[in-house]
């Protein structure tokens, strides 16, 4: 499964900063919908991601409903982006 959308880039507080996108709605609707075929275990879903031309390879988190996409430090920096920012991201499910 393939998607493209753009996101609003959060940090989430917890014993360290993360940094997630979230994804909208109607395409975390989407996922869910396959998201058994895809998922290795605790609702977490392998992914390879595009921001910004650069590509990396993570998982979605399950969150209230939708998904999260972390953000490490080497595509945020790189990508300028921050707390805020609504990215374009090009995302493909990785079947597990």
């Amino acid at each position: 499964m393939e998607l493209e959308f753009d996101g609003e880039v959060i940090e989430w507080r917890g014993p360290a900063p993360f940094y997630y996108v979230v994804i909208p709605q109607p395409e975390s609707d989407e996922i869910g919908a396959v998201a058994t075929a895809f998922t290795y275990g605790w609702g977490v879903i392998p992914v390879r991601a595009t921001i910004a031309g650069i590509s990396f390879t993570t998982s979605l988190f399950p969150r209230d409903g939708g998904y999260l996409l972390p953000l490490k430090n080497a595509v945020r920096g790189p990508a300028g982006v921050g707390v805020g920012d609504v990215v374009a991201v090009e995302l493909s499910l990785v079947p597990s």
